[in-house]
């Protein structure tokens, strides 16, 4: 479990295509980190095979790479980086699982004030749990939905922290993300869902 608030930004070091999936290489300013522990890339949640100083190794399995962007990436790709919470830590963000749910498009980027806006193309099943001052993990990035402009679109706002503390201050018009849905949106329209189709719940109506 994580909550979508970044820890550091690392540099993909080696991507390379296996028989089973792909092996990641990520350099990280992080010096203590034990094989078996969860760690998200921009936002997609993975474990850690190798450790070495200032260097991890992960394996993505074909699901994860179907599900996302992490077949594409290339040595010298900057990307965000957050550890597993632990209990007692603050949950700064939201409840973010490092499944991803989608891939965006961004649409739009317009700086506002001491704000940027992005605009990104959502595809149904986010939009389908995404409400106006929700959240959304963009990238492994907890955001706060500030307007639904139009059927399929999130628009979201990058503070100045955010903006240079993340790979998000780098995203241009067309680039592509990664998103995962408010988790607690997900289980309530799951539920709902259920509830609608199950024959035998409220005496068949």
């Amino acid at each position: 479990m994580f909550t979508g608030i970044v820890n550091a930004m690392g540099t993909v070091r080696a991507a390379s295509r296996t028989t089973d999936g792909l092996s990641l290489t990520v350099a990280t300013p992080w010096r203590r980190v034990a094989r078996g522990e969860s760690v998200a890339i921009d936002g997609v949640c993975l474990t850690v095979e190798e450790a070495r100083a200032g260097a991890l190794t992960f394996h993505a399995i074909a699901t994860t790479l179907e599900r996302t962007l992490l077949g594409e990436y290339q040595p010298g790709r900057a990307v965000n980086l957050e550890r597993a919470l632990r209990a007692g830590d603050r949950l700064g963000g939201h409840l973010v699982q490092g499944h991803v749910d989608g891939v965006g498009k961004v649409l739009r980027r317009e700086q506002r004030e001491d704000a940027w806006l992005l605009d990104i193309a959502v595809p149904p099943e986010v939009a389908a749990v995404t409400v106006p001052l929700g959240s959304i993990a963009v990238d492994g990035v907890s955001l706060t939905v500030n307007a639904v402009p139009a059927g399929g679109t999130v628009r979201v706002a990058l503070i100045p922290f955010t903006f240079e503390h993340t790979t998000l201050g780098e995203r241009r018009v067309g680039d592509r993300v990664h998103l995962e849905a408010d988790t607690i949106g997900k289980y309530v329209a799951a539920l709902l869902a259920e509830r609608r189709v199950d024959p035998l719940k409220d005496g068949g109506q």
